[in-house]
């Protein structure tokens, strides 16, 4: 058995190297956050998007068309480039998000919106220059991005004990352990994470780390961290410290209901001949109704009806609750139906629901009633959902993916909690962002 005097000095080597650990990744750290700078983005990308976007063209353009203002064109990248950085940024900080992945969605959306502005004005513009200031800004956010993601990835003290030792699986970060707050003030520098309500956590460590907080010092605590990481609060209890007004009051509810159905009655006029195909396609396949209609718990524990295109065969009503679940390669599944559901396309009649108010794009999925009665038995709080009217898409579709076991719910409805607590419009863009994703890769498709 170690002698006592060994057993520490093993323990101040361990924290000496963890150290020398924090102070080694110091530049690393400087040069990423340089270049997560906005400063240093915004120039690079204005400079990459407005100027060799520009020299690029006039490189290969050989004779330049004067009926299209090229004046407008640089105007128009302007805007596009930093209404993509601001979509960028703000659905980067929101938590369990891949900066990488959500660079090419958030230029789309801004270089579309300002063509189609253009275009709905009749404003002449050059396309080529247009297209190829979008490819320069994507790519010098990529080789950025990829630079700074290696370089920059946070490094984080923690006081072992409680929920500190789930936040170390993590790849999120580093993490170097701190056994002492006499170890803690070798890097001062070093923001710090712990379990308030662990054993671990002594009066010693309480008196330090309010100390450091008052001193401007960067203090977690592990279970808003972990939530934060994970975008999913714990299904515990709900208090004022956890959810504040249990209802979403911010001005961004009401004008939500309005968005939505402005956008819906828009879908409804583009997307009609679409729907006519889907049908057609449906009705020729296999027997029965295109539309497959539904008794869902909706806003307020409503229940209301739901419409989606049908993907399945017909078959006699099963009274099981894994029946109201479609499970991975279902035989009941038809060939157009496998199409439409890896797309999304099966979801958009709900657009109907939309406009009835019973729906919004963005919201918790509506569960079959069954299914709801279910769980309101089993998982507590589950009626908490209803508080928000349910949408096409959701946190929990983007993150989770496709849910084939009713004991899968628990972490939906971890998502789900995590949605209305932190209702918004960023992080209603970041799902979008996030469901263009899923509609071209086909992640969690049935």
């Amino acid at each position: 058995m170690p002698h006592a005097n060994e057993t520490l000095n093993q323990s101040e080597d361990a924290a000496a190297f963890d150290y020398d650990l924090s102070r080694r990744l110091v530049w690393y750290r400087r040069m990423g956050t340089l270049l997560n700078s906005a400063r240093v983005q915004l120039v690079g990308a204005l400079t990459s998007g407005m100027i060799g976007a520009h020299l690029v063209r006039l490189y290969y353009e050989q004779i330049p068309d004067d009926l299209i203002s090229y004046d407008a064109t640089i105007i128009g990248t302007a805007i596009a480039i930093l209404m993509g950085y601001m979509i960028y940024r703000k659905v980067t900080s929101l938590p369990g998000t891949a900066a990488l992945m959500n660079i090419i969605p958030a230029f789309t959306i801004s270089y579309l919106t300002i063509a189609a502005f253009y275009f709905a004005l009749r404003l002449d513009f050059s396309r080529q220059q247009f297209l190829l200031s979008y490819l320069m800004v994507v790519l010098f956010f990529f080789a950025v991005g990829f630079v700074a993601v290696r370089l920059r990835k946070p490094v984080y003290g923690y006081v072992p004990g409680g929920r500190t030792m789930a936040l170390t699986g993590l790849d999120y970060a580093d993490w170097i352990r701190i056994r002492t707050p006499q170890d803690a003030r070798i890097d001062p520098q070093l923001p710090i994470v712990a379990d308030f309500h662990a054993e671990e956590v002594t009066a010693e460590w309480e008196r330090f780390l309010a100390d450091e907080a008052i001193a401007g010092r960067r203090i977690f605590n592990a279970k808003q961290l972990l939530e934060s990481l994970e975008g999913k609060v714990e299904i515990e209890h709900l208090s004022e410290n956890s959810f504040g007004h249990l209802a979403p009051d911010s001005i961004y509810a009401p004008a939500k209901f309005y968005l939505d159905f402005i956008f819906a009655l828009a879908a409804v006029i583009l997307l009609s001949p679409l729907f006519l195909l889907v049908g057609l396609a449906i009705r020729l396949e296999s027997k029965g109704p295109a539309i497959f209609r539904q008794e869902r718990m909706g806003y307020r524990g409503r229940v209301f009806t739901i419409y989606k295109f049908r993907s399945m065969r017909e078959a006699p009503e099963d009274a099981s609750l894994e029946n109201d679940m479609t499970q991975t390669d279902d035989a009941r599944i038809t060939l157009i139906g496998r199409i439409i559901r890896k797309t999304r396309i099966d979801e958009l009649p709900q657009i109907f629901n939309i406009l009835l108010g019973q729906m919004s794009w963005i919201g918790p999925r509506p569960e079959t009633v069954r299914l709801a009665d279910w769980y309101e038995k089993e998982l507590p709080f589950y009626r908490y959902r209803h508080i928000v009217r349910p949408g096409i898409t959701g946190w929990a579709q983007v993150k989770q993916g496709h849910v084939t076991s009713v004991w899968d719910v628990r972490d939906k409805l971890q998502f789900d909690f995590f949605y209305v607590k932190n209702f918004s419009i960023w992080l209603d863009i970041l799902i979008v962002v996030q469901t263009v994703r899923v509609m071209l890769t086909g992640h969690g498709a049935k």
